[in-house]
C-alpha cells in the first residue's frame, strides 16, 4: 500500500517521491506574487452575505493619464502650426538685407526768357499763375488709395507712402529748411546706411550727381531770398509699387511754388514766384518701414527762375521781380509739364510765370 500522502494509485512513474516535493515545480517568484494582486476583506465585509474573504486589488496605472496625453497632443499641434505659419507667411522678413543703393540726383536751373514778373499782392501773383488752383502745404501732398501687393499688407503700403509724405513735407515745405538752417528733420527719415552720403553733402558739396544738398531738399540762400508767404502752394501724386518679395517703392511727382522777395527788403517789397518740379524715388525694405524710414534713391528736380551762371549745388540762387538771367538755356522747359528736361540748364518757359 501506498503511504497517506500518496495517490492511490501510487507514485506516478519518474516522479519524485514524497510529499515534500508534490510542488517542487511551482516557483512562486516575485513577478508571480505581485500578479496575484489579493487583499484580505476587514471582518466587517466579511459579516455581509455571499462576501469573498479576499478582493483583487486594481490594477496600478501605468504611463500617462490620458489628460496628460491630451496637453502632449495639443502641445504638438500647436508647435507644429507655428513653424507652418512661420514657413508659409506671406509678409514673412528676408534672410537678408540688401545694400543701400546711394542717391543719384540731377538738379536742373531754369532760366527766364524776360525779367521776372513781381507784384506786392500775392493773391495776384497765384491767380494769374498755373499754380492758382493748387492746394496749400501739406494738403498738396494727399495720400491715395492703397492696397496690399502680392507680400506686402495694406498698413505696410500706408507706412511706405506715409514715410514718403513725411520727407517730402519736410524737405521742400518746412520754413526752416527752405531758408538753409535746419537739416536735422529731413536726416532723420533717411535709412542709416544713407547718412553718411547725407553728411558729406553738406559738409563738402560737390556738383558730381551725389553729393548736392538742393539733391536732398529745398533750401534758398538766405543771403538773397526770403520767404514772402509760408504757405507753399504744391500739387502732384504719390505712387507705391512692389519691386519684388523684400521691397517697396514709391515715386513722388511734385510741383511747389515758392513766393519770395529781397532778404531783408521788408512786406511791401514786390515778391514773386519761384517753382521747384521734385520727382523722387523711395525704397523700403521691411526693416524701413518698421523704423519710419527712407531710401531715398533718385532726386530729379527743375527750378527757376535761375542763372544758369549761378551755382546751384549748396543753395538755390533765385533771380527775384525784375531781374533777368545773364544766360539762357536750350528751348523753353515748363516744370509744370509731365515731360523731364534732357539739359543741365533749361530754359523757364514763359506760360510757367504769371502774367501780371
Amino acid at each position: 500500500m501506498g503511504g497517506p500522502g500518496d495517490p492511490p494509485e501510487g507514485t506516478p512513474e519518474g516522479a519524485p517521491g514524497g510529499g515534500e516535493d508534490e510542488y517542487r515545480s511551482v516557483v512562486f517568484d516575485e513577478s508571480f506574487v505581485r500578479a496575484a494582486r489579493l487583499q484580505e476583506f476587514s471582518a466587517q465585509e466579511r459579516m455581509a452575505d455571499h462576501a469573498p474573504a479576499v478582493r483583487r486589488r486594481p490594477p496600478l496605472r501605468r504611463g500617462l493619464s490620458r489628460q496628460a496625453l491630451v496637453l502632449v497632443l495639443l502641445i504638438a499641434i500647436a508647435f507644429g502650426t507655428a513653424i507652418y505659419m512661420g514657413v508659409r507667411h506671406p509678409y514673412q522678413a528676408p534672410t537678408a538685407a540688401e545694400p543701400v543703393e546711394p542717391l543719384r540726383m540731377t538738379v536742373i536751373p531754369l532760366a527766364p526768357e524776360g525779367k521776372v514778373p513781381g507784384s506786392a499782392d500775392l493773391a495776384y501773383l497765384y491767380e494769374r499763375s498755373p499754380a492758382a488752383q493748387f492746394k496749400t502745404g501739406a494738403e498738396g501732398v494727399p495720400l491715395p488709395a492703397s492696397r496690399r501687393t502680392a507680400h506686402f499688407s495694406d498698413s505696410q503700403v500706408v507706412a511706405a507712402l506715409t514715410t514718403a509724405k513725411d520727407y517730402i513735407v519736410r524737405s521742400a515745405l518746412d520754413p526752416e529748411v527752405l531758408t538753409g538752417g535746419e537739416v536735422r528733420a529731413v536726416r532723420v527719415l533717411l535709412a542709416a546706411d544713407q547718412l553718411d552720403q547725407f553728411d558729406q553733402s553738406f559738409a563738402r558739396p560737390t556738383a558730381d550727381g551725389r553729393h548736392a544738398p538742393t539733391g536732398w531738399l529745398v533750401r534758398f540762400d538766405p543771403s538773397r531770398a526770403e520767404l514772402a508767404d509760408r504757405r507753399v502752394r504744391v500739387q502732384g501724386t504719390l505712387q507705391a509699387a512692389e519691386a519684388d518679395s523684400s521691397t517697396l517703392e514709391v515715386t513722388a511727382d511734385h510741383t511747389f511754388v515758392y513766393a519770395l522777395r529781397p532778404a531783408g527788403a521788408g512786406d511791401k517789397a514786390e515778391a514773386s514766384l519761384f517753382t521747384v518740379r521734385r520727382e523722387l524715388h523711395f525704397r523700403f525694405d521691411r526693416d524701413d518701414l518698421r523704423l519710419h524710414q527712407a531710401q531715398l534713391v533718385v532726386s530729379y528736380v527743375q527750378a527757376g527762375p535761375l542763372s544758369c551762371a549761378e551755382d546751384s549745388t549748396n543753395h538755390l540762387r533765385p533771380l527775384l521781380a525784375g531781374q533777368t538771367a545773364k544766360e539762357g538755356g536750350p528751348a523753353g522747359t515748363d516744370p509744370y509739364a509731365t515731360g523731364s528736361a534732357t539739359a543741365l540748364c533749361g530754359s523757364l518757359a514763359t506760360s510757367a510765370q504769371p502774367k501780371v
